[in-house]
């Protein structure tokens, strides 16, 4: 008859030999206790940690124990999932051993290889981080290659611009033919500008007299054509 007891003793006395700074025993009785386990470290010195706890049940070890995770560092909740499904695994093909240092082997080659992932994506992540830098770098000297359909789409888009400046320069000019009037218009729009300057003069001071008889009508001078044919040059010649 096997001595369940016997061999849960033994156990626990070998475990805590191999594991002494990361066993705990929790109570006597039921057996039960806890064993820290952490990887190997990373290249750049990360690791990872879980501490699982462990209770015998009565026919242990023909029955598997009770396991559970108790804390964890740097792991993921699906790290942890793979984890408790791995001990499963162990459990059932060690059943009828003493199987808490295989478990624990077990748990401890996962988390090695769980780092392994850890710094393969961090040099996959690298690598592509580098990869973008030389696109954006080739990019940046080589410019965009000029195909028919980003040319005619370049072109279509150039002809609407300058259909539109020209369609705003045209209402421009035709809006300023408008507004621009001559010297003549302005004086046919306000009479007033006839007396500005005789306004302006009275206004600083200077008292101004017309004499109107100067702006009579030539039909009402009894002039001859000759006289109106008369060059003003002559006539200052004439007087000296």
């Amino acid at each position: 008859m096997t001595d369940f007891g016997e061999e849960q003793r033994n156990e626990l006395e070998a475990l805590e030999s191999i594991y002494p700074d990361s066993f705990t025993v929790l109570s006597e009785d039921p057996s039960c206790f806890t064993i820290t386990v952490t990887s190997d470290a990373g290249q750049d010195g990360e690791t990872v940690e879980t501490t699982l706890k462990f209770t015998y049940v009565e026919k242990y070890p023909d029955e598997a124990p009770l396991w559970e995770i108790q804390s964890q560092e740097n792991l993921e909740d699906s790290n942890t999932q793979e984890i408790l499904t791995l001990l499963q695994q162990q459990a059932e093909e060690n059943l009828g051993m003493v199987m808490i240092f295989t478990l624990v082997t077990a748990v401890q080659e996962k988390l090695n290889h769980i780092v392994d992932l850890m710094k393969n994506r961090k040099e996959e992540e690298k690598e592509r981080r580098e990869r973008e830098a030389e696109e954006a770098e080739k990019v940046l000297f080589q410019g965009t290659v000029v195909t028919i359909e980003n040319f005619l789409s370049w072109k279509a888009g150039f002809d609407v611009d300058m259909a539109e400046l020209r369609r705003k320069k045209q209402k421009e000019e035709e809006q300023g033919g408008k507004t621009r009037l001559t010297g003549k218009q302005l004086f046919e729009r306000d009479h007033n500008l006839d007396t500005s300057d005789i306004q302006f003069l009275e206004e600083a001071g200077n008292n101004v007299e017309v004499d109107e008889s100067l702006f009579q009508d030539l039909e009402d001078l009894d002039l001859d054509e000759e006289d109106l044919d008369l060059d003003p040059l002559e006539l200052g010649s004439d007087e000296d």
